[in-house]
């Protein structure tokens, strides 16, 4: 009976591809028009998040090229995030009122130093950042060490705290010269999604280093967790 179900859902699930796949533009469309497109393929059966990716004419290798931020998009993204939130004993209570599921200073440090990881993104005090630099072996390679350049690292703590909790995105390239940002979920409205991806479109383009030459946003796709991509129309991104 398990082996039955599991060759129908497989079955079911390669039809939904070959039937998405059919139904994918071969040519880049407006936002608006893209955003139709991904509503219209067959979804999976959970609230797939939506998400850009963009290929940039960066190069990762070089420190002043580096893409990295982090925005709060119009409607939200539709998921909240586990922080914590480094701060004097003044701000704790602030930070945990913000949405925080901790806050400290030493006694935060120790406890993530004896292994407490369930959070998704820390934020920072400036005065903080000597307390926590211990922390750099652990937390940078996961992508959680705060950083001014992310906005993780802010005198106004607890305002990070429920930005981020709520779902700001924070975006980084990778080594291949892309970044890839959750901009909303398949549940959004048409008008939702689109106002998101334009505002992270925006974001991105303000990003642009100074030092880039030539073509800086190369293409950019729009897709969903379980459908194909559809590659946005975007006048930086013309060949």
């Amino acid at each position: 009976m398990g082996a039955t179900t599991r060759a129908s859902r497989k079955f079911r699930d390669s039809r939904r591809v070959r039937d998405n796949d059919r139904k994918r533009p071969a040519q880049p469309q407006p936002v608006d028009v893209a955003v139709k497109t991904l509503k219209a393929f067959k979804s999976a059966k959970f609230d797939e998040t939506v998400e850009l990716a963009f290929h940039l004419g960066i190069d990762p290798k070089q420190a002043d090229q580096a893409i990295r931020g982090s925005v709060a998009l119009p409607n939200g993204i539709g998921q909240t995030k586990r922080v914590v939130a480094f701060c004097g004993a003044d701000k704790v209570q602030e930070c945990l009122d913000a949405g925080a599921i901790k806050a400290g200073g030493e006694d935060l440090v120790a406890e993530i130093e004896k292994g407490f990881m369930d959070f998704d993104v820390a934020i920072a005090s400036p005065d903080m950042m000597r307390v926590i630099s211990k922390l750099g072996r652990v937390l940078g390679p996961k992508g959680l060490m705060p950083s001014p350049k992310a906005g993780t690292v802010t005198p106004k703590v607890a305002q990070a705290v429920k930005e981020y909790a709520a779902g700001k995105v924070e975006y980084r390239n990778d080594k291949s010269g892309n970044v890839h940002a959750p901009v909303g979920k398949m549940s959004f409205s048409e008008d939702h999604l689109a106002e998101n991806i334009k505002a992270m479109i925006a974001t991105i383009e303000k990003m642009r280093p100074s030092s880039v030459k030539g073509k800086y946003v190369k293409k950019i796709a729009l897709s969903a967790t379980m459908t194909p991509s559809v590659i946005l129309e975007h006048e930086s991104a013309a060949e």
